[in-house]
């Protein structure tokens, strides 16, 4: 299976930080979920589409990773690749990317498509697989 992998570039703003003047750690979910809907939307799965077939991604499980320290007005690339996709559930794997190439964040994510009607866990739609890049 083809890995996906996406791009997303964030310049760190005054309200991602703590009373440190880092990165606050809830700011960093926000920004890699910032980078998966970009990913998905500019391939068609946008929240309209969420919203119109009642079907979405839903997170399962994570594991983040601070490395290196990310201060204000640092600009960082959020990079998001597909590791896998078997039966109802896959895994994304995600960093955040200094300027100078260093790895600051990694974060693996285990996720699934979620229906809203049934509120169950479903198999990966035509639809869905297009937004993630998959045949």
């Amino acid at each position: 299976m083809p890995n996906p992998k996406a791009n997303y570039d964030v310049l760190i703003l005054e309200s991602h930080l703590d009373t440190f003047g880092h990165v606050n750690n809830a700011a960093y979910l926000i920004l890699f979920e910032e980078a998966r809907w970009d990913f998905i939307t500019k391939n068609g799965y946008g929240l309209t589409k969420v919203q119109e077939l009642q079907q979405g991604p839903v997170v399962l499980d994570l594991s983040i990773k601070f490395k290196r320290e990310i201060r204000l007005r640092e600009k960082i690339k959020l990079t998001l690749e597909l590791l896998d996709y078997k039966g109802k559930i896959s895994h994304f794997r995600q960093e955040m990317i200094k300027e100078d190439g260093t790895v600051a964040t990694e974060l693996e994510l285990t996720f699934g498509l979620f229906d809203l009607k049934t509120r169950r866990l479903i198999d990966p739609t035509p639809d869905w697989k297009k937004a993630l890049g998959l045949p």
